[in-house]
């Protein structure tokens, strides 16, 4: 899959692309990133991309015309390599949130062109005319989309085959559907005792049959006391056994 990604600030993602266990997938190809800057599409000496709103206001605007050459370009790029059409993705405050299912879904498709906003936002004719979907990570407001950009990114690679050390981890990830939509259970390792503090004894009796069990209503009660609503949702799902229901009266 490739992603194209306008950005402002292509050097924000020059550390990401080759930090961490997900560099596997941009250095292997699974996962292809291109960068473009609208400065290189921009007219005059300056290489002007924004501009102030009209109807006054504070901040300033990011033209809609160096957005669209670069834009153009990346098409014509996509083409000449045979690449298929894929959305064209805003990253944007009133964007829908970004979740789990989202993610799986982003992560078995041909890519997108993802759009970093920067200042006010981008001119809105822009928006109309060629944006397909906007995305948020939730209702706050960055500076750039650059960081929301990376989040999925790193979300759609560590679920490329081969990317993780151990292919089963992210099965075991919060609101995984292999958990039923629950948050993950807490997790140890060495020493047995820190600072007072002991690992908890289940956790070393080798029965795995009981550890499952434990961890299983550990991840119950986490949600339960964090996301109450993942615990709805998986019940009105059906995800919920017998013995899970039985562990809310105990």
């Amino acid at each position: 899959m490739r992603f194209d990604v306008i950005t402002l600030f292509p050097e924000l993602f020059a550390p990401f692309l080759v930090s961490g266990v997900t560099r596997r997938a941009y250095e292997s190809g699974l996962v292809e990133v291109k960068l473009w800057n609208p400065h290189d599409f921009a007219e005059g000496n300056y290489r002007r991309v924004d501009d102030r709103p009209f109807g006054g206001g504070p901040g300033m605007v990011m033209m809609a015309e160096p957005l669209t050459l670069c834009l153009e370009k990346i098409r014509a790029e996509r083409f000449a390599c045979g690449a298929a059409g894929v959305p064209i993705v805003l990253f944007s405050p009133i964007g829908q949130a970004l979740n789990h299912a989202s993610v799986e879904g982003w992560s078995a498709s041909r890519g997108a062109v993802l759009i970093c906003g920067r200042y006010e936002g981008l001119d809105q004719r822009f928006i109309e005319t060629y944006v397909d979907q906007q995305i948020s990570l939730g209702d706050f407001v960055l500076s750039g989309g650059e960081i929301a950009a990376m989040a999925l990114l790193d979300a759609v690679a560590r679920l490329q085959p081969g990317v993780l050390n151990d292919e089963g981890s992210h099965q075991l990830d919060s609101f995984n559907p292999a958990l039923d939509g629950l948050l993950d259970c807490p997790h140890y390792t060495r020493p047995e005792a820190w600072r007072g503090q002991p690992v908890p004894p289940i956790l070393l009796s080798g029965n795995h049959a009981h550890i499952e069990r434990w961890r299983r209503e550990q991840r119950l009660a986490l949600t339960q006391r964090q996301r109450p609503e993942l615990v709805q949702k998986a019940r009105v799902a059906g995800h919920l056994s017998a013995s899970d229901e039985a562990f809310w009266t105990i």
